[in-house]
């Protein structure tokens, strides 16, 4: 593939139809769903590390918020470009919102892996516990958190490395 046509595709890329982005949005939204429901259910069941579940419920609901936001119409230019300051403050706004979630990922990791390995069993005496399902579905998720981060980067990567080369093939 020629690089000009290569860079021609990735500023526009082809249209997915509405039905195919519509079941992607309502699939990334199992998540914050269930963080949302684990974090309210379990909400006082982790006295070893209070924090956790409202850690999980605040997850779920900027994550949810973040995706709904994704779908409104406003970051959406017009070709005369008039929604421009519209789309700037919608642009900056999301940007802030995930801002939010990277830091509060970096601040539920704290509490999730400082008591790693928790105390699941609360029969014992005085001893603070965290259940079993909020903690686990705390770990993984956040685990997954990272994960998707590190692709993240990682595809970033390559395509600036790709760039870098189609920009020298170029000249």
């Amino acid at each position: 593939m020629d690089p000009k046509q290569m860079w021609n595709y990735v500023k526009s890329p082809p249209k997915a139809s509405t039905a195919c982005l519509v079941i992607s949005k309502l699939l990334l939204l199992g998540i914050p769903i269930a963080q949302i429901a684990i974090g309210a259910v379990y909400l006082k069941d982790c006295p070893q590390q209070h924090y956790i579940p409202v850690y999980v419920l605040v997850c779920g609901v900027f994550s949810m918020f973040l995706a709904l936001l994704s779908c409104l119409p406003c970051s959406r230019e017009t070709e005369e470009g008039d929604r421009f300051w519209l789309s700037l403050i919608c642009n900056v706004w999301n940007a802030l919102v995930a801002l939010f979630l990277f830091c509060w990922l970096i601040s539920g990791s704290v509490w999730i892996y400082s008591i790693y390995p928790p105390n699941y069993n609360q029969t014992m005496g005085g001893d603070p516990y965290c259940n079993k399902t909020l903690y686990l579905f705390a770990f993984w998720t956040t685990t997954l958190g990272y994960i998707l981060l590190a692709v993240a980067l990682l595809l970033g990567c390559c395509f600036l490395i790709c760039a870098c080369i189609c920009a020298i093939a170029k000249d």
